[in-house]
């Protein structure tokens, strides 16, 4: 009976911190995509101290945390945490996807072809600095879902290449490259090269099963565009 009490209050709080129509509209930004809290103050038009004011109320209620960036640790990155991404209304991204990051070698590259697999849909995917060929294990967590990418190879990100398309970046040095924020979507996934691990690859994978399939859920919207970096 205490469980069940303790369950209920923490479902009461979460919807308690969602009654606010700004919060609620805070939220839903983010089980789209990840945000620095200057980019949520330029987006909803808040004041710093008004924002986090809602951040805290959010945190507190176990729906988002606050995480540093992989490419720049004086940067914070907010995200709505997993288990709550699939309560929330999400807006479907367009058509076309183009996934984004620096060496389009492994997280871009396991996107696309996801995308593809899962959503049906065109999707490519760059690097801001592309590395000469796809990662080996990118590969081998592909052959080990049935994923192919054989025919991948890594290409240089260009603004001409992503027109009609919404642009997701899939790490956070490939965020800061690019121009713009607001004008495309942002995924902080760790670089499974660094760690080096099948486990890491593996785990890349998962997250972005788990992102592409609650995006593609949603409704249709207009189409995300970004610009040059």
């Amino acid at each position: 009976m205490a469980t069940q009490r303790s369950s209920l209050q923490r479902r009461a709080e979460v919807f308690a911190a969602l009654g606010d129509p700004r919060r609620l509209e805070i939220a839903e930004e983010l089980s789209r995509s990840d945000r620095t809290p200057g980019e949520l103050i330029e987006k909803f038009e808040l004041s710093s101290a008004l924002l986090a004011h809602h951040l805290d109320v959010l945190e507190s209620a176990g729906l988002v945390e606050r995480t540093n960036s992989h490419a720049d640790g004086r940067k914070r990155f907010v995200r709505l945490l997993p288990r709550h991404r699939a309560v929330l209304h999400i807006a479907a991204a367009a058509r076309k996807v183009t996934f984004v990051c620096t060496h389009n070698s492994a997280r871009s590259q396991l996107a696309a072809a996801l995308w593809r697999q899962i959503v049906g849909t065109p999707a490519d995917s760059a690097g801001t600095q592309p590395a000469a060929v796809v990662h080996p294990l990118a590969i081998k967590v592909a052959e080990r879902h049935r994923l192919d990418l054989n025919a991948a190879r890594p290409q240089r990100y260009t603004a001409r290449m992503c027109r009609e398309s919404t642009v997701i970046t899939v790490c956070d040095q490939s965020h800061d490259d690019l121009a713009n924020p607001l004008a495309r979507l942002h995924w902080s996934l760790p670089d499974p090269v660094e760690a080096g691990t099948p486990t890491a690859f593996e785990a890349t994978y998962h997250e972005l099963i788990n992102r592409i399939q609650l995006l593609s859920s949603g409704r249709m919207s207009p189409s995300t565009n970004s610009d040059a970096a």
